[in-house]
């Protein structure tokens, strides 16, 4: 059996690494709770973590791949923290794991489209030299286009040129560094390979499932939670999930997240995603200060 580790990564590219341990098999609820409170039955911190919980980061932004009888998962995530948080909760499942750093030209990066000057663009060209004027001896002189210009510009004031670097400029929007976080081919998702997409209809989201989407596209909005989607995945499926997990949303207007909106739904996600891994930020993690 392959051993499993955590694996290297820079200390300046990535925070500081969070040390891959099983949960308690009977965890305590936190001093927020009410009294009398009891943690959800498929929650995160009453579940055992299999590799089955994979299927959480399929139904969000998550890709499978096969070769031959082993498969594995990736999946392109925003934010060093996400690195960090996924590999220790994959590792516990006793996969191996690797990262990357995603750029642009980056097979696993969006296509962007590039457009570039046509330097024909704008270019009157004649090949036939047979229409080219020629001047007479009857000709008056040609004054060239330029010197006119110059002689114009000479009889009226100096006036202030725009040039570019003068011109106001909109500021570079910051965007956050991309990874692409991926698992070791492993006969260890075999199971989920051989039922993936088929699964998809009967997918039953529970809290350690629900925990890794919200580790790797997991975001507050604005009265809710949003969940990252793949847009290219037929989300019917997804959607009749998340409503059987009593997190009934909607979907984004470019089809991109899983809008879960309202406290109560809120703190249902919450309780079932479990407490909030050392590495997450507080304000992007569900019933945290952004959320």
């Amino acid at each position: 059996m392959t051993e499993t580790g955590w694996p290297l990564i820079p200390r300046e590219v990535l925070p500081a690494p969070v040390p891959a341990a099983k949960r308690p098999a009977h965890p305590r609820p936190s001093p927020s709770h009410d009294a009398g409170r009891q943690l959800p039955i498929f929650g995160a911190g009453t579940t055992e973590p299999t590799p089955a919980d994979l299927a959480g980061l399929l139904a969000g932004p998550g890709l499978l791949g096969r070769m031959g009888g082993t498969a594995r998962v990736s999946v392109v995530v925003e934010g060093a923290w996400r690195v960090h948080v996924l590999v220790a909760e994959l590792v516990v499942r006793g996969l191996v794991v690797n990262w990357r750093p995603v750029t642009a030209d980056d097979p696993a990066a969006e296509n962007e489209l590039v457009v570039e000057d046509d330097p024909a663009e704008n270019q009157l060209i004649n090949d036939d030299p047979a229409t080219e004027d020629e001047p007479s001896a009857d000709a008056e002189p040609v004054v060239e286009a330029d010197a006119v210009a110059d002689e114009m510009a000479s009889d009226r004031p100096e006036t202030a040129k725009l040039t570019d670097s003068a011109a106001e400029r909109p500021e570079p929007v910051p965007v956050a560094p991309r990874f692409e976080v991926l698992t070791a081919y492993s006969r260890r998702l075999n199971g989920l390979a051989q039922a993936w997409p088929r699964a998809a209809a009967q997918l039953f989201l529970s809290g350690p499932r629900l925990r890794l989407w919200v580790a790797a596209a997991g975001e507050p909005v604005p009265n809710g939670y949003a969940l990252g989607l793949d847009p290219a995945k037929d989300t019917a499926e997804i959607d009749a999930a998340l409503v059987r997990a009593g997190l009934a949303g909607r979907l984004s207007d470019d089809r991109r997240q899983y809008l879960i909106m309202g406290k109560r739904r809120v703190a249902r996600l919450s309780e079932l995603v479990g407490e909030r891994p050392e590495a997450a930020p507080a304000e992007l993690w569900p019933g945290g200060a952004g959320a």
